[in-house]
């Protein structure tokens, strides 16, 4: 397990339907080290603080097995570049079915906990340069996922990366996405999504709100 690269950027307005809005979707990977404390990456922006960023969200990390899935899938001519799913750690060895909610992960100079996958917004789709890629994605369960900063410090590109605790319930990052995504296991998954301590208090609130309605 290792990482890749490290993508931040800087706040962009682009066009969306009828006027502008504001995104920091836009990373691009830099070079030597980044320091790394409880709201996420030295450098970089996260505009729309209610769905990402804060404590329970300051990174987001994606893997290079899912990079490799979508430019098979789309009919990719050549890779995307490090940073195209908006994510701030590019990384190998973590494909989404082998992480699980509350595992611990030293990268580098950080200590870092998994809290939630990532759940797409429209921005993505702007990203992506096609709409219909959101709903594509969050329905593949290849989405990523958020990390707490529980020790911050500097990482750099080509740091390994070792998992140091694995959280007894094991709810894949995969397998998370089914509590959101209508289906017959739904309701089973919001009870072992909300089960787990680590969890994001955003993501909790949402899925309490889900098995009341």
């Amino acid at each position: 397990m290792e990482l890749l690269a490290i993508s931040l950027a800087p706040a962009r307005l682009v066009e969306y339907q009828r006027g502008r809005v504001s995104t920091g979707i836009f990373k691009e990977p830099v070079a030597g080290p980044v320091r790394v404390g409880p709201e996420g990456l030295e450098g970089d922006v996260q505009v729309d603080r209610e769905n990402h960023g804060g404590p329970d969200k300051a990174v987001y990390a994606y893997s290079l097995e899912n990079y490799r899935h979508w430019e098979q899938a789309l009919g990719r001519t050549a890779p995307f570049p490090y940073g195209q799913f908006g994510e701030n750690l590019t990384v190998t060895g973590l494909p989404d079915e082998a992480v699980h909610i509350g595992d611990i992960f030293q990268v580098g100079g950080i200590r870092v906990q998994v809290t939630q996958p990532r759940v797409p917004c429209f921005k993505l789709g702007l990203k992506m340069g096609d709409p219909r890629f959101v709903a594509v994605f969050r329905h593949s369960g290849r989405v990523g996922f958020y990390l707490r900063v529980l020790e911050g410090g500097e990482i750099e590109a080509g740091a390994p990366i070792v998992r140091v605790g694995e959280d007894p319930a094991q709810v894949n990052i995969r397998d998370a996405m089914l509590a959101v995504n209508k289906g017959p296991r739904q309701r089973e998954f919001i009870d072992k999504v909300l089960a787990v301590p680590a969890l994001s208090l955003a993501w909790r609130e949402e899925l309490t709100q889900r098995r009341a309605g």
